[in-house]
Order: structure tokens, then C-alpha cells, then sequence
């Protein structure tokens, strides 16, 4: 399969004409990641000299500063600079999920005019890093596919209607699992459907570095000096976040920022790092990526969910083996707040929900 690549590219045209280069984000990504303008020309393949003269152009456009050089300390950007290289960061934050999702559904149209079998695996999941993973195990191993990230609620009932073959959502362990299985019931079949285990991941809340506004739990955030920054209604973890604040009794009002959102893990990352909010809920890994504290508070395990018939399928044998396959647990294990737990396993619904055995069988309902 051909996998294509999609990746967000912006700029700023000052009114009346002059635009700034793409290549002078570039280049204040790099030297914000790599301290000096020596090493960010190292990284990205260009001279010296043709770096200061994108400085220049960039400086020209706004009339202001971008990059300070102090010698024998490597170059900083300005607070300008600083705006540009977080803007950046942002925009691929909360772009990359859904481009990636277009990419997979390009190179899927792709495939079906290059192939003569139609068929591929279609994946409806919740985003997720072990997700992110999944995908490139399957391209690198040549398995048609076509993977949209979605909410776990819409990836449960695309499986429902038949508008894909493996679901992926998220459950918390513990006093949360059964009221979140409930919420989940309708696209539920115990007799046709089987479970597929992924792995384990944190989920808590996301502070600057050093923590300046002393945030260590929910009810701080009913400060009315902390900006907060939600997940989208619809996601799972927006609902994980409302069970823990109606457990707490804080009204979702008495949070300032509670309903301003985001639509990925790494978008709520990045609104905190760049100091647009003080506090976001996610999982770990992209707090870590944006070099954030990250305070923990509920564990939560990722699964994929398909039809009985589905397992005998080629596709699915693939993704299974990929799954269960030394090399993908180490990837999923590298990722900060992750663990593989029994990657792989196929289950039945009610052994992995206990509380689903006190229904009757067959299609579980309100």
C-alpha cells in the first residue's frame, strides 16, 4: 500500500502584498528545538548565510525581531519569535489527527485504482499514541487500510452500522469502568461482537513546567486565575473528565475555560505550553512531548472492538499479528503513560466488563 503524507503548512501575508516565507517557520521551529541558528541550518539543509537572510525577510515583514544571537550562549527568539513557533506547534497539534485520517482515506482511494482487490481493513477509533502506532505497523507492513479518528462513541456506532470493520475506544479501570460501559451499551453485541485488548495509559492533568500556578487536583481548577482547556464533547475523555468532576461536586461553570476545547490529547498539550491555559486534561504522552508536568489521576485501558466474523478475515489476522508482535509492544511501551498490556488478547465482552454478565445475552441495551 502507498502511504500518503499530509502535513499542515501556514504563513502570514502582510496586507498590501508581502508574504512571509514558509521556510522562516521552519527555521525558528529548529533553532527554538535546537538553541542555535548553527544547528537549526544543520538540521534543515541550508547555509548560514541563507538562514540570516530568512531572518532578515521575517523581521522585514513585521518590523520586529525574531532571533537575539548572545555569544558563547546560542540564539533565542524573541517573544515574536516565540508566538510563531508555538503557533506552529499548535496548528500541527490539532491538524495532524485529522490529516492523517484524509491521508489514509487518499491512499485507500489510491489503492483500490492500483489493486484489483477492493477489499482493506477500516478503522474507526477514538485517537490515541498506540493508535498512531498501529497505523504505521500496518503501512510498513503493506496492509490496506483505512483509519479515521473519530470520537469512541462514533467509532462504536460507524461498527454498529457497518461502517467499519475494528472500533477503537477507551474504558477507566475501576470505579468508572461500569458507568462508562453503560454509556457505551447501545453499540454492544455480546453475541456477535469480541474484544481486542491494546494497552493501559494515564490520563491527568497538564500543567506548565514547574507547576506556577500550583495546580495539583480538580477542585483547583475552580480558580478563577486558572484558564482551563477541555476535550470536545463526544470524547471519551471529556466524558471521563465530567464523571470525575460530578464525583468532586464541581460544576462544570465554576471552571473558567470549561467550554473552550480542543479535538486531540497533543491540541490540549499545546494551549498549555504555549501558555494560552494554565491547565488541560489528557493523557501523558503529549504532555511529556511539550515538555509539561503531567499530575496523573486515572488509568484507563484502549481497545478495539469487531464482529466475530470479522477475526477470520485476512486483515484482521495482520492487525492481530502486528499486535501481538514484540516489536509493536516495544513501541506502544516507549510511549510515555503507556503500557501493551496482553496486546493482542481476544475476549469476550463480559469477561473483560464484569458488569455486563448481569444482563441478559444478546444485544445489551439501556
Amino acid at each position: 500500500m502507498h502511504e500518503v503524507t499530509i502535513r499542515p503548512q501556514w504563513t502570514i501575508r502582510q496586507a498590501g502584498g508581502a508574504v512571509l516565507a514558509p521556510r522562516v517557520i521552519e527555521l525558528l521551529v529548529q533553532v527554538h528545538a535546537q538553541g542555535s541558528l548553527a544547528s537549526a541550518c544543520k538540521v534543515l539543509g541550508v547555509s548560514y548565510r541563507h538562514a540570516w537572510e530568512l531572518v532578515r525577510q521575517g523581521e522585514t515583514l513585521f518590523g520586529e525581531s525574531l532571533v537575539l544571537m548572545e555569544r558563547g550562549k546560542g540564539s533565542t527568539l524573541t517573544a515574536l519569535g516565540e508566538k510563531l513557533v508555538w503557533a506552529d506547534r499548535r496548528i500541527s497539534a490539532r491538524l495532524s489527527p485529522m490529516l492523517d485520517s484524509l491521508a489514509s482515506e487518499l491512499g485507500a482511494e489510491i489503492e483500490k485504482v492500483l489493486s484489483s482487490a477492493s477489499a482493506l481493513l477500516r478503522v474507526h477509533a477514538s485517537h490515541g499514541f498506540a493508535i498512531e502506532a498501529l497505523r504505521r505497523f500496518l503501512v510498513a507492513e503493506g496492509v490496506p487500510n483505512d483509519l479515521k479518528y473519530c470520537g469512541s462513541v462514533e467509532a462504536l456506532a460507524s461498527l454498529h452500522n457497518a461502517g467499519c470493520d475494528v472500533a477503537g475506544f477507551h474504558v477507566p479501570v475501576g470505579e468508572f469502568e461500569a458507568q462508562a460501559v453503560a454509556y457505551y451499551l447501545p453499540w454492544l453485541d455480546l453475541r456477535s461482537q469480541k474484544i481486542i485488548n491494546v494497552a493501559s495509559r494515564h490520563q491527568g492533568l497538564m500543567v506548565a513546567q514547574g507547576n506556577p500556578k500550583k495546580i495539583y487536583s480538580l477542585k483547583d481548577l475552580q480558580r478563577r486565575d486558572v484558564r482551563f482547556i477541555n476535550r470536545q464533547a463526544g470524547s471519551g475523555t471529556r466524558f471521563l473528565l465530567d464523571m470525575l468532576l460530578q464525583k468532586e461536586g464541581i460544576e462544570p461553570t465554576q471552571i473558567r475555560g470549561y467550554e473552550q476545547c480542543e479535538y486531540t490529547h497533543a491540541a490540549v498539550a499545546a494551549f498549555v505550553a504555549s501558555g494560552m491555559a494554565d491547565a488541560g486534561y489528557g493523557v501523558e504522552t503529549p504532555a511529556r512531548q511539550f515538555n509539561l508536568e503531567f499530575i496523573p489521576s486515572q488509568t484507563e485501558r484502549y481497545f478495539l472492538l469487531c464482529d466475530e466474523r470479522s477475526l477470520g478475515t485476512p486483515f484482521v489476522q495482520q492487525m492481530l499479528d502486528i499486535l501481538r508482535s514484540e516489536a509493536f509492544r516495544h513501541a506502544v511501551d516507549q510511549l510515555p503513560g503507556y503500557q501493551a498490556d496482553d496486546c493482542g488478547r481476544v475476549a469476550e465482552l463480559d469477561e473483560i466488563f464484569p458488569s455486563l454478565r448481569v444482563r441478559p445475552t444478546g444485544r445489551a441495551k439501556h
